[in-house]
């Protein structure tokens, strides 16, 4: 049912998530990141606090698999999930319980985890990482191509219908959140769409937020 890519850029510090699935609003149940310390996709039989509760975890001084090993260990419905976590050093970590649906997967690079359930074949989360390590440039942009490459490699073995974007750098609110929570064609395609209108603004967007003397000026009504 689901199919995400998990990354840390050094050079920035941006933590970020890329992420599809056949069910509706992928983006708003699975993808958990806290910035300067760690991204958690929590998936298959999603039960969305175990994102919170690893992240607590990392923010207490654990790495990933330390982080995750403390959550899993307390939830009783553990065999039904499929987690993964990156922290800022780099470091990863993956669990996947026994009724973790399908063909299933997770592959592990530089900076970066992917992972998917109810797979066209377990090549396809390798194919993510080795696109992501390819990849240069801006998180958002890696990510979402990671994401791309694996779907063309074959993805989830049935529909997709929703996809989501989500990076943050250093302040407490994400950098890109953008979500396609329901297309019967192809989410990722308009996700593409989202992120190519949206990424020239970003940063203009945060300058607004940072110091709005300096932010550009879009001639709207109240901003000429």
């Amino acid at each position: 049912m689901t199919i995400s890519i998990s990354g840390y850029c050094p050079k920035t510090g941006q933590l970020g998530i890329a992420i599809s699935s056949s069910s509706i609003a992928v983006g708003q149940r699975c993808p958990w990141i806290y910035p300067g310390v760690g991204a958690v996709s929590s998936q298959n039989i999603t039960l969305p606090s175990l994102g919170p509760a690893v992240l607590k975890a990392l923010k207490q001084g654990k790495n990933a698999e330390q982080a995750l090993a403390t959550v899993i260990d307390q939830e009783p419905y553990r065999d039904f999930r499929q987690v993964t976590v990156i922290d800022t050093s780099g470091r990863s970590a993956v669990w996947r319980g026994t009724e973790t649906l399908g063909v299933w997967h997770a592959s592990q690079g530089e900076y970066c985890i992917a992972a998917g359930n109810m797979l066209a074949s377990q090549q396809v989360t390798d194919v993510a990482i080795h696109r992501f390590m390819q990849l240069k440039g801006e998180l958002g942009e890696r990510l979402l191509g990671a994401l791309e490459a694996a779907i063309e490699a074959g993805g989830e073995a049935g529909p997709v219908h929703s996809a989501a974007l989500k990076v943050y750098g250093d302040q407490s609110w994400p950098l890109t959140d953008l979500r396609v929570d329901w297309s019967d064609r192809d989410p990722t395609a308009a996700l593409r769409q989202l992120w190519q209108q949206w990424q020239p603004q970003q940063h203009d967007y945060l300058q607004r937020a940072v110091d709005p003397r300096l932010a550009p000026r879009y001639g709207v009504p109240g901003n000429e």
